[in-house]
């Protein structure tokens, strides 16, 4: 039986489109754009894309709304990983934080910093491949698999910020204070990336008929645009100073001695400290259950010690609760070289690791001459005994005792920092420098002697020291160990600081961001210019390439001398497959003058 006519017109339409779809794929070569299609929608073949008609949206709701949900992932991972990544001077507080309620020492610091990286650059990969999509005016599949790794970019964004916020709520203002030094340069990296925006955006306002959803887009970006450049009028920073007006650097006060290059509280600790140019020593101290001071920061000896092992049904114990004895038969080093918390152990020496395993509990006698001898000051918190001790209302007293009769440390060179009986301690020890963490007023600290205030880090405020400075009030602040917060330290005016890596912040010769407000205006301003002359240049640029571009909301076609001319005149060939002898519809399909119809094909995804 022959064929009836409409199954042979079907036959030859068929034929009719592999042949288009031949040619386009011949046509549509281009590796760069294939590239970025199958990158970010796993679209490798040549003729799955599909390019944006004028007056048409670049994507449908589906994949519109999972580029949304890209730009807030991006927003929110980067938020995150800036956060944790100026939050590495409290690393070691964090991770020894989840050690007392694990029960188990682990980086976990690091590895939140390197899970946030991996996922903040996958999402900015994927988000400039789209851009990149965009301005090359192609329309947008997002692969499934790229979907299921945004939401969880964004599930974790979003439950680690929720939770540090809850636990670590303290890091936002580290995350503050961040910003006084490294805003100026945050505004040039925001300028620079809204002037590379410029072209997608100037492409797709030009290209595309202009209509409510163009207008807001573009205005919403100039808005961006002009905040971003007035900006540093609202900016502060400490560290823009005029020449000349740079204090002395803070003094370093070692935390528990060195921790980084010893085990903490040890004499090895305070050795190192000592032997990096640390000008005082912090320390904590515990009274024994036979009322001999020791130094302990912890309640429990489980995480500095090898308790578990000489006394495995005491691990929880309160330090305490010791006699002096039982301290002096404990192992204070082992831990510093198996756990290495501040990842540190691979610089020690041979020398100095076989030191650190055999460090014991020092005392707070030894502690003192050992200052005493290097002429270092030296500060310390007193944990007051539990109910049932027996120094429990003799704290005070036998601490200053070993001050006075047990030490050969000159007390000038005592913080004494204990907020109780300071009446007392002043009448038996009248020479040591009193020291308070209560930020009062100036009348409440000189009525207390106080010369020195000891604060967190989050307080610091450049006024507020400059005035207490005025009163002849020092002031301290711990715990810093990273070179950025010790330079905005220094541009504050802090006159020292306690911190855990005494061998880094000595080699600092001059604080880091340090600027003159010559040199900022200058770097304003002139990246605001070459901001907007490149952005004018951009927009002129795509209006002078799309002028030739109608405008009609309804129409697809393009003009002659527009971009699309030339791919028309290539592809003219496919109309003389139209010949073909075909009825009724297609014929009228291949005398359609509508050429731009050809000019993209599109399939689902594969």
């Amino acid at each position: 039986m022959g064929r009836s006519p409409s199954t042979l017109t079907k036959l030859k339409l068929g034929k009719l489109k592999v042949v288009r779809r031949q040619l386009l794929q011949r046509y549509e070569h281009q590796p760069f754009i294939s590239c970025l299609a199958g990158l970010y929608g796993c679209q490798w073949k040549r003729y799955q894309r599909a390019r944006v008609q004028p007056g048409e949206c670049c994507c449908n709701k589906l994949e519109c709304s999972s580029f949304g949900i890209l730009i807030v992932t991006f927003c929110l991972s980067l938020v995150f990983l800036y956060f944790w990544s100026e939050a590495q001077n409290d690393y070691n507080d964090f991770d020894w934080f989840n050690y007392d309620k694990l029960g188990y020492w682990f980086p976990w610091s690091v590895v939140l910093l390197v899970v946030a990286a991996v996922l903040f650059t996958y999402v900015a990969l994927l988000l400039v491949l789209a851009v990149c999509l965009l301005s090359e005016g192609q329309r947008l599949y997002l692969h499934w698999s790229h979907k299921i790794g945004i939401l969880v970019t964004l599930v974790f964004s979003i439950v680690a910020i929720t939770v540090l916020s809850d636990l670590w709520s303290k890091e936002w203002t580290t995350l503050l204070l961040s910003f006084q030094v490294t805003a100026p340069y945050l505004h040039l990296g925001g300028v620079t990336a809204v002037t590379v925006l410029s072209w997608p955006i100037a492409l797709h306002f030009y290209y595309h008929c202009v209509s409510v959803r163009q207008v807001l887009i573009m205005g919403v970006y100039l808005m961006v645009l002009f905040t971003l450049y007035l900006v540093p009028l609202g900016m502060y920073s400490p560290c823009i100073k005029e020449e000349g007006t740079l204090g002395p650097p803070p003094a370093l006060i070692g935390h528990r001695g060195a921790p980084m290059l010893a085990p903490e509280n040890t004499k090895m600790s305070f050795a190192k400290a000592i032997e990096f140019g640390g000008e005082g020593l912090e320390t904590d101290v515990t009274i024994s259950y036979d009322g001999v001071p020791f130094l302990m920061h912890d309640q429990n000896l489980k995480r500095t010690t090898n308790v578990h092992k000489v006394f495995p049904n005491r691990t929880r114990e309160l330090a305490s609760m010791f006699t002096l004895g039982e301290l002096e038969t404990l192992n204070a080093g082992e831990w510093f070289i198996s756990g290495d918390p501040f990842g540190t152990k691979a610089s020690l020496t041979v020398k100095d690791r076989g030191s650190a395993k055999n460090q014991s509990i020092m005392n707070l006698s030894d502690f003192l001459n050992q200052a005493a001898t290097h002429r270092k000051l030296v500060m310390f918190n007193l944990c007051q005994p539990p109910q049932n001790h027996p120094y429990r209302d003799s704290w005070i007293n036998r601490t200053l005792e070993v001050i006075r009769n047990e030490s050969s440390i000159d007390p000038s060179l005592v913080l004494w920092l204990p907020n109780v009986e300071r009446s007392l301690v002043q009448d038996l020890i009248p020479g040591m420098q009193q020291t308070s963490e209560e930020q009062a007023s100036i009348e409440k600290l000189q009525e207390n002697n106080i010369v020195k205030l000891n604060l967190h880090y989050s307080q610091m405020s450049a006024k507020q020291i400059r005035k207490y400075a005025a009163a002849n009030i020092t002031t301290n602040l711990y715990v810093i160990s990273q070179p950025w917060l010790y330079s905005l330290a220094w541009c504050a005016g802090a006159h020292s600081v306690t911190t855990n890596a005494v061998q880094i912040l000595k080699n600092l010769s001059r604080p880091l961001f340090l600027m003159t407000p010559h040199e900022y205006n200058l770097m304003w301003i002139l990246s605001d210019v070459v901001s907007a002359v490149l952005i004018v240049v951009v927009f002129v640029f795509h209006w002078w390439r799309e002028r030739g571009l109608p405008c009609f909301s309804g129409s697809r076609q393009t003009h002659e001398n527009g971009p699309y001319s030339k791919f028309r005149t290539e592809l003219s060939d496919v109309w003389s497959i139209s010949s073909v002898d075909v009825p009724g519809e297609v014929r009228s399909f291949h005398t359609t003058p509508n050429l731009s119809t050809i000019s993209e094909v599109h399939e689902p995804p594969v």
